[in-house]
């Protein structure tokens, strides 16, 4: 049993993140090629995977440091989901690499040695702090994004943001208990805390104090199904990982290609993450120019698909009960 106690001021500093965190998916979606039955919206990716990480081709050859120091089942450190990932993937990369030799050798000290020697031998250098085995690792952290990643970042966004506006609207209607409460069948808030059953065969018993300092939630889309997660350094900000739903992965994978048919895929693209976002933020996520999505908002908002307001400082965007309808389907 996990308990996640909450002071008063936590309560009041529990957030969603507002967008995809690469490192966290990066992590847990290499998981998924040591499972034998991927969840169907997972299959097709993964049979892509194994096609191109082939024992011995230079692709495998590049991730295979990864791959050791980042076992499905058991610990895996802390170091791969740096918070610093918030701001996009480069800087969970560069906080990886600048990662102490202390903390290098306690994290992975904890991992459980693999079976190839050429592995350990590796996976020593990097305990050790070696330069070689450091920049190794950063080569198969970005290698394995642009193969298994970046071809499916959009789907992946719309799942997340899709999950995100859910969340919101619960905790809207419900407040933080309940909401808290329904985020996983194994968790239950009550008095304060936040119980979460193991799911593991070998229960373990801990308390995580957040102490004032909140709680951020990431929703992802390559979490297993049947367990939240946590950091396992207390001292680390803290963060609870839940998986996004299955319904809403599948919902991704259908969405993409008729919306994009219809509108184009950049401006598809554009209308599926404009729920309450600025124009800026929009491009961002989409690593667009603020003017070029200046202007498919424009085309969406003349077509009736998208409506504007302002918040604050700021104009966002949500769809209209027409582009809801399309993007629904």
């Amino acid at each position: 049993m996990l308990r996640i106690h909450f002071t008063p001021a936590d309560l009041v500093a529990v957030r969603i993140a507002a967008k995809p965190d690469p490192m966290w998916e990066l992590a847990l979606s290499m998981h998924h090629l040591r499972y034998r039955n991927p969840p169907v919206a997972l299959a097709p990716w993964k049979q892509r995977l194994a096609g191109l990480l082939q024992p011995q081709s230079p692709l495998r050859t590049d991730i295979d440091l990864l791959l050791a120091v980042n076992p499905a089942v058991g610990y895996f450190p802390d170091l791969l989901t740096p918070s610093q990932s918030r701001d996009g993937f480069e800087h969970g990369v560069q906080a990886v690499l600048a990662t102490s030799k202390r903390r290098l050798g306690e994290e992975i000290t904890r991992v459980a040695r693999p079976a190839s020697a050429q592995d350990r031998v590796a996976m020593e250098d990097l305990r050790s702090g070696r330069t070689t085995a450091v920049r190794a690792l950063g080569t198969g952290l970005r290698q394995y994004k642009r193969i298994a990643l970046d071809p499916y970042w959009d789907r992946l966004v719309t799942a997340f943001d899709a999950d995100r506006v859910a969340r919101a609207r619960q905790l809207l209607s419900d407040g933080l208990g309940p909401f808290l409460s329904h985020l996983h069948p194994t968790a239950r808030f009550r008095d304060a805390v936040l119980h979460i059953t193991n799911s593991g065969t070998s229960p373990v018993e801990r308390d995580l104090h957040l102490a004032g300092r909140g709680l951020t939630l990431i929703p992802s889309y390559f979490k297993r199904a049947a367990s939240l997660m946590v950091l396992a350094d207390e001292s680390l900000p803290p963060v609870l990982v839940y998986p996004i739903d299955r319904d809403l992965k599948m919902m991704a994978a259908a969405r993409h290609s008729p919306l994009a048919r219809l509108l184009g895929e950049t401006r598809a693209r554009v209308l599926e993450c404009v729920e309450g976002l600025s124009t800026s933020e929009i491009a961002a996520r989409l690593t667009l120019s603020p003017p070029a999505v200046s202007r498919h908002l424009t085309a969406l908002r003349n077509a009736g698909l998208v409506a504007a307001s302002r918040y604050h400082n700021s104009v966002v965007h949500t769809p209209t009960p027409l582009g809801r309808t399309l993007l629904e389907g």
